[in-house]
């Protein structure tokens, strides 16, 4: 299993299961996550900004390339819905947009 620690989630340091996307990672751990098209990969909502450990994250999928070319999701930036964290730690972010009104968050550390 692998870490993905959310510095701006408050408590969000989860264990990443083989085969699982990120984001089926973190409603498994109880965080609510913004995912508007169902978790199919058809938006970039449910983005997660990486700010350590990239290196360790599944390639890219068609969807997420789709997007990269597109300009709608940067290089350091991966979906949640499509990424998955074989091995090793990761470090990331919610990014500011695509922060839930009910969801307590705190700031980023360095």
């Amino acid at each position: 299993m692998a870490l993905l620690t959310i510095e701006n989630l408050p408590g969000a340091a989860i264990t990443v299961p083989a085969g699982a996307t990120l984001l089926a990672a973190l409603h498994a751990a109880g965080h609510d996550w913004m995912h508007a098209c169902g978790a199919k990969g058809r938006c970039t909502t449910c983005r997660i900004e990486v700010r350590e450990g990239l290196e360790n994250f599944s390639p890219p999928t068609a969807a997420e390339l789709r997007y990269q070319a597109a300009g709608r999701l940067q290089t350091n930036e991966r979906l949640t819905c499509q990424a998955q964290l074989p091995a090793g730690e990761a470090v990331g972010r919610v990014p500011d947009a695509t922060q839930l009104p009910h969801v307590r968050y705190g700031e980023a550390q360095g």
